[in-house]
């Protein structure tokens, strides 16, 4: 049997070709992996899928089919004119992502009728030249998707113009002298452009929208940062004047309406510097062994009504913008900060999963309430942390306190933490039980000045008192989205904006499965999420305190999906939970608003809400997520670079912590703060890019740069306005004097770059008089079969004669 499917009775290349074209047309629209294609065709031998390979590949080169991904496909139904999402490259290797999510199209900068990237353009698939990839013109552009842009000024006698810190246009944009509001050569500037540029204009035209100030000024520079992302910098006076007429007053009305949790100790665990405490814990012991434990939340929507002021304000930012050294707010001030803030020693209003708990953590009763409810006391994340171990707990054992002494445990209020720490640590250990992945994150974090110059950098761990906190908002979001998704069979559940993150990628998991083998692990095979989830926690058990640790969860986690919002429910792979929402944190975040009106509005019988409004609602939010976690990415980024540009020139041991076809970045071990080593300044070898591998390979010399080696490297560049740390890497690094980069003068390391060179040009010219030699003795024995036929028909001619 073996032996037959690995030999097998192979097709002719016209058949197969038939049986493919069959199949897909009579199942249009539908998308097939490589494995269900072998298994619905009865595909069963080694040569018969191997012809199957080759021959959809062809069929998706001559366009008869869509190559979806590297394993599926689909028929092709698009025509020759498509639309979608113009993507720029700096390099000038622009795509296309056509609307039904196939493979990026390659557009060429003179096809690419100036579109930006985002644009929604309309293009037209260009007729295949043979052996070239596929491209695309683009003949409209349908949408922008931005007009403004931030940058500095250059303010000449005859011209103004703005320079931009990417290479988003070809060309500056020109601001006409009137239009430039009295802004000066070095100020950061937003501008509005408004004339795009055409095939008799390539400079876009633009007009001053706006003068943030001189570039280099912190204030400056984080507002430019929020203005880049479109992201608002100033609060609309407006919205602020409607937030201070409310009051908060709490009437008779709302005292009969809500459950009264004021007189049970109650208390908020915040990060030190924080101010919108949304969220609170209350913790009490009832009869029979049980304890119950309140999940408190802050009741933005009694404050924020549907569609007023406020709301459509909250609902375009969607979330609040987190900047290393300050917080720009979904909410005006007084309601994040002081009216719906879950203060100390003041009446509030919340929203509240209230849960009946026994000793393992387990849930006997559950419910969600409209309360009132007043704090005891405000802990910063370090005060609790520090009461647990004064109390005996070892941070990162899983283990909770040990019994209490004769004299009771030590510190204010000791007894509800430790057992809320003790309860927490029973859900912990039963939520990765049940599918929940194991990642150690780490937050990079800095101490700044008064200035907002950074004088600090470092990794925060999550420690017992974060882990205490996390562990009761998962289960609070978890039990009220199991609330109204968990439903009979057969009875449809009500509209609900879900946090769903989808299973791995299967291609970068494999890549995972297989990169891991060089260490000595092995991932099983798996097809459910349970399975793949427990394949993970083992692999990340296993390489925990291991040298190669932290390379190979980075390799981990860049298999993982994007968590999103959605009202599709397709579970959490990451929680393990098969119903998750945001319910916790509605000061901040604008999908939690909408839960809570939801949860509402059910809990008083209204009807399901509209599917489509809400998923149009949870797809902006997505959106904005990311928008916002962009420029809080660039704020580190600009303060990693002012941090490191007091320390040019000094030298520091570091890892590798990425690897790209132009060059290798590195993470500082002593602050973390990362920055690249170009590639042209590995000047003693031509290194070639192994993508599935995270290395570069020198051709000649073998040697070999690998995600996670440890190096020695040296502070070069900082480059403020593009955000830009260089390093120079040291030729040995045991010899931690000596540094090699592209403008040493080290006479051996030039002589080494320039034979490493000029070998490279001698390999490539012998490669390409093989590759010619070749083409002329195929098309001489193209020629010889072609004289030779026409010898045989003229001799069959005669014959016949």
């Amino acid at each position: 049997m073996g032996k037959n499917k690995k030999g097998g009775k192979r097709m002719s290349e016209k058949r197969i070709t038939e049986i493919l074209e069959d199949f897909f047309s009579g199942n249009p629209g539908q998308t097939f992996n490589l494995k269900e294609v072998f298994h619905l065709l009865k595909l069963n031998t080694h040569p018969q899928k191997m012809q199957a390979i080759d021959a959809m590949d062809q069929m998706a080169y001559d366009d008869y089919l869509t190559k979806v991904d590297e394993t599926s496909y689909k028929l092709n139904q698009n025509g020759q004119v498509q639309e979608g999402k113009f993507v720029r490259k700096a390099n000038g290797k622009n795509s296309f992502i056509p609307d039904g999510g196939e493979l990026p199209i390659f557009v060429s900068e003179r096809n690419s009728l100036f579109a930006m990237g985002g644009d929604r353009v309309k293009v037209s698939i260009m007729a295949r030249r043979p052996n070239r990839i596929k491209e695309a013109q683009v003949i409209e552009i349908l949408q922008r998707a931005k007009d403004t842009f931030v940058g500095k000024l250059r303010v000449d006698k005859d011209l103004s113009y703005l320079v931009t810190p990417q290479t988003i246009f070809t060309n500056d944009i020109i601001i006409p002298k009137r239009k430039l509001k009295k802004g000066k050569t070095d100020d950061k500037a937003v501008v509005k452009i408004t004339q795009w540029p055409d095939a008799n204009h390539k400079n876009p035209i633009g007009e001053v929208v706006d003068i943030l100030g001189p570039a280099g000024d912190n204030n400056v520079e984080m507002n430019s940062i929020l203005a880049q992302y479109g992201l608002p910098y100033v609060y609309p006076k407006s919205v602020e004047q409607a937030a201070d007429k409310i009051t908060g007053e709490i009437t008779p009305k709302d005292l009969k309406e809500r459950e009264d949790y004021r007189k049970i100790w109650t208390c908020t665990i915040d990060p030190k510097d924080a101010k919108d405490f949304d969220d609170a814990l209350s913790f009490r012991k009832l009869k029979d062994g049980l304890y119950e434990v309140g999940v408190h939340i802050a009741d933005v929507s009694h404050f924020v009504k549907e569609g007023d002021i406020i709301d459509k304000e909250a609902q375009k930012r969607s979330t609040s913008v987190y900047l290393v050294d300050r917080t720009i707010p979904m909410l005006p001030e007084r309601l994040c900060n002081f009216l719906c803030s879950l203060r100390a020693d003041e009446e509030k209003f919340a929203y509240s999963a209230i849960f009946e708990l026994d000793d393992e953590g387990n849930i006997k009763k559950f419910h969600i309430a409209h309360t009132l409810i007043k704090s005891n006391r405000r802990y910063c994340y370090e005060e609790v942390q520090q009461l647990l171990e004064d109390n005996g707990v070892v941070d990162g054992t899983g283990q909770p306190a040990p019994p209490a002494p004769k004299g009771g445990y030590k510190g204010q209020y000791a007894d509800q933490l430790i057992m809320l720490d003790r309860l927490a640590k029973k859900l912990r250990s039963k939520r990765f039980k049940e599918g929940s992945v194991k990642f150690d994150t780490e937050e990079l974090h800095f101490d700044i000045d008064e200035t907002g110059k950074p004088i600090r950098c470092y990794y925060k761990h999550s420690k017992d008192a974060n882990k205490l906190v996390e562990e009761f908002m998962l289960l609070a979001n978890k039990s009220v989205a199991e609330s109204i998704g968990k439903v009979p069979r057969g009875k449809k559940a009500k509209t609900l904006p879900y946090r769903i993150h989808d299973n791995p990628d299967p291609k970068k998991f494999e890549t995972l499965k297989d990169f891991v083998v060089k260490f000595g692990y092995r991932m099983k095979s798996s097809s459910t999420k349970g399975a793949t989830a427990r394949s993970l926690n083992k692999l990340m058990d296993d390489v925990e305190d291991k040298p190669e640790g932290k390379l190979i969860q980075t390799v981990a986690l860049r298999s993982m999906m994007k968590a999103k919002y959605s009202v599709h429910n397709i579970g959490h792979f990451g929680l393990g939970f098969d119903y998750y929402t945001h319910f916790t944190s509605p000061i901040r975040r604008y999908p939690d608003v909408m839960v809570h009106r939801l949860l509402t509005r059910y809990a008083e019988g209204g009807r399901s809400a509209n599917e489509k409004h809400y998923e149009d609602l949870c797809e902006h939010c997505s959106d904005m997520e990311i928008i916002a976690q962009n420029a809080e990415r660039d704020s580190i980024k600009y303060k990693m670079v002012e941090f490191m540009g007091a320390h040019l020139g000094e030298k520091y041991d570091a890892h590798i912590s990425g690897i790209t076809s132009y060059g290798v970045y590195a993470e500082i071990d002593e602050n973390h703060c990362e920055g690249m080593i170009p590639i042209r300044d590995l000047d003693d070898d031509y290194y070639d890019f192994d993508e599935k591998n995270f290395c570069l390979i020198g051709r000649h010399h073998h040697h070999k740069y690998q995600l996670g080696d440890s190096i020695h490297i040296q502070v070069a560049q900082a480059n403020l306005d593009k955000k830009q740390l260089d390093f120079m890497l040291l030729k040995n690094n045991k010899d931690k004097g000596m540094t090699e980069s592209s403008s040493s003068t080290d006479n051996n390391s030039n002589k080494k770059g320039n034979r490493a060179r000029r070998r490279h040009k001698e390999d490539r010219n012998k490669r390409n008089n093989e590759d010619r030699n070749k083409r002329n003795k195929e098309d001489r024995n193209k020629r010889n079969k072609e004289d030779k036929k026409k010898r045989n028909n003229r001799n069959n001619r005669h014959s016949e004669k």
